[in-house]
């Protein structure tokens, strides 16, 4: 297994695939670091060179914000709304959808399994 910003990457994957599992890079940064490289998307994981995979490890470490460092930076950015007291702090406090949708159905993810109100029934 190759190991690319602190994760096991799969080796039999495609590379423009395997570089998905690395948390902060989704398809569309995955692609652009295979043109930044110069290595072809169909190729795999495994048939890279070790200097192909270096390029790959410095241009994550330089361009990226992976891992570790963007969980602390996302969970430092609600620590911050809850501190401000602003309407996205509340709606993360209260465990409410956040980005405008609605609630009075739906949002069931987010709040929980449905609570039976007692004496509705007619």
């Amino acid at each position: 297994m190759a190991r690319i910003a602190g994760v096991n990457v799969p080796t039999n994957k495609r590379v423009h695939i395997a570089l998905t599992y690395v948390h902060g890079i989704g398809l569309t940064g995955s692609k652009n670091i295979c043109k930044k490289v110069g290595v072809t998307e169909d190729r795999r994981i495994n048939n890279l060179s070790e200097d192909e995979l270096t390029k790959i490890r410095d241009i994550i470490d330089e361009d990226y914000l992976v891992e570790g460092d963007l969980r602390r930076k996302t969970s430092m950015d609600i620590k911050r709304y809850l501190d401000l007291g602003c309407l996205r702090g509340l709606r993360h406090r209260k465990n409410l959808p956040v980005r405008g949708q609605r609630t009075h159905t739906n949002a069931r993810t987010r709040k929980g399994p449905a609570k039976a109100i007692a004496g509705k029934k007619k």
